[in-house]
């Protein structure tokens, strides 16, 4: 774990995504109800223990039906999927880490966010986790620094739009996760069955 001290690093805001058209899920992924709220906001409650402020990343037609208590923030950089989220959170307030959670991890708890954050690597770009499915960084739960706006420009400029890309190719911290359930995404009705059963599995 890096030795710092906290209050020399860039405040650390969070961004739960959930912009996705959710097209292989047939339903929006983000109104799911794993434990009994909407996934959008109870992943906005999850990061508000650890965050200055958290805001839910959403589409421009989606702020009708978002609760502006959760404060929303539509993107300003169209059609990149997550990466527009990401460009806009780190465009709205340029000073601020972002530490960005998609909606779409049921299984994602306290202590994975505690640890990320806790090894923190403000000189990297960013501070992520290493997916156990296929050993690559996993964008969509990771603290993006506020350095790590111009390198994401740069590359969209190059059209690349993945993030995952842009943390292959580029100097960051990765970290294992405790347990690889948690960052298993749901993208589709099997993968939510799937999660539904280790849900139930976990309580007892």
């Amino acid at each position: 774990m890096i030795s710092k001290d906290n209050s020399k690093l860039p405040k650390l805001n969070g961004l739960v995504l959930a912009g996705g058209k959710s097209t292989r899920m047939g339903r929006p992924k983000d109104l799911l109800k794993w434990y009994g709220k909407e996934q959008r906001y109870y992943a906005a409650d999850l990061l508000t223990t650890y965050c200055d402020e958290v805001f839910i990343s959403c589409r421009q037609e989606q702020l009708n039906n978002l609760d502006i208590g959760y404060h929303p923030l539509p993107d300003t950089f169209l059609n990149l999927g997550p990466l527009g989220g990401i460009l806009s959170a780190l465009r709205f307030n340029r000073n601020s880490a972002w530490l960005i959670v998609a909606c779409d991890l049921p299984l994602l708890d306290t202590k994975t966010l505690e640890i990320l954050i806790n090894c923190r690597d403000p000189e990297k770009i960013a501070t992520t986790y290493r997916s156990p499915y296929d050993g690559l960084p996993e964008p969509l739960i990771t603290i993006w620094e506020p350095k790590s706006y111009p390198i994401l420009l740069n590359f969209l400029g190059d059209d690349v739009t993945c993030p995952r890309k842009v943390l292959i190719n580029s100097d960051i911290l990765i970290l294992d996760p405790h347990d690889p359930d948690v960052l298993m995404n749901v993208n589709t009705p099997e993968e939510a069955k799937k999660a539904s059963q280790i849900l139930r599995i976990k309580k007892y």
